[in-house]
């Protein structure tokens, strides 16, 4: 009887390593999963963080580029006002060189520089730029 319970065990050892073998498995299975929704998470919040950074960024672009379009536009008033105020200084200068030669004094009428092609030449003085105008 002894022997006929031996190979009882002796089969059961099989089942047994199988069921261990199944639960090994699953709690396997379980880690790998956890894993995956682990990784899946961080991608996520990397997904997330890297979208409020691109809005961030678009928002300076945005900014950056309104800003751009102010000076170009405050620019060309600026170089229409240029042209027209040289304009009247030309007039006057020859103004001033007509009464001259008529009165026969001697004025010190001095060139005008050309501001378009040599705009170092300008005979203003330059204005500072506010420290505030680019702030990023």
């Amino acid at each position: 009887m002894a022997s006929k319970q031996q190979p009882t065990s002796s089969g059961s050892d099989p089942e047994e390593r199988k069921r261990k073998r199944k639960i090994s498995n699953r709690e396997s299975a379980r880690r790998s999963r956890m894993k995956k929704q682990q990784h899946l998470d961080e991608l996520l919040a990397q997904e997330r963080q890297m979208k409020e950074e691109n809005k961030k960024l678009s928002e300076m672009i945005d900014d950056a580029s309104q800003l751009y379009l102010n000076f170009a536009s405050d620019n060309n008033v600026l170089r229409a006002q240029v042209a027209e105020l040289t304009d009247r200084l030309r007039s006057l200068n020859s103004v001033i060189h007509i009464a001259s030669e008529v009165s026969g004094l001697a004025f010190d009428v001095q060139d005008i520089p050309d501001t378009f092609l040599e705009p170092w030449q300008l005979p203003c003085p330059v204005q500072p730029i506010p420290a505030d105008m680019f702030k990023y």
